[in-house]
């Protein structure tokens, strides 16, 4: 067996079907989309949601809560994540990049106060919670905000 001698077994392929040529061809005339309605026109396509004229699941359910378009997320980080520094360094939003603590920041980053430190850092950073600043301070450390 070569490779140049290999073909599909018979019957496995068919001809494609030609439509929309002529008459004589079978598939003429309305070239299969059968007469009228949505899906004979050209670019007739239900769209995504539609319920044959019912009313949308989407418009009969009722509107619930709010999402603030102009709200600003920050990027998190516990204080137990900066156990990772050494006693006395600064840390700063380039710093927690680098250790690959924070990967994007988009409109700062705020220190949580879950976890505990037990050695002086300088922590700086665009928001702190309470818990995370006394905990800081109550360690000999610096809170500056950005």
């Amino acid at each position: 067996m070569k490779l140049n001698n290999l073909k599909p077994p018979q019957g496995a392929t068919k001809k494609k079907k030609r439509i929309g040529r002529g008459d004589g061809s079978g598939h003429g005339g309305t070239s299969t989309r059968g007469h009228k309605g949505l899906k004979a026109r050209s670019g007739g396509k239900v769209s995504r949601g539609f319920e044959g004229g019912q009313m949308p699941m989407k418009r009969r359910l009722p509107k619930r809560g709010f999402k603030n378009p102009f709200r600003k997320e920050y990027t998190i980080v516990n204080l137990r994540d900066l156990a990772r520094f050494p006693a006395g360094t600064v840390v700063d939003v380039a710093a927690l990049v680098a250790s690959g603590l924070v990967k994007k920041v988009q409109w700062g980053v705020k220190v949580l106060g879950e976890g505990s430190i037990a050695y002086p850092l300088t922590v700086r950073a665009h928001h702190f919670s309470l818990a995370a600043k006394n905990k800081i301070e109550t360690a000999g450390g610096k809170t500056e905000v950005l």
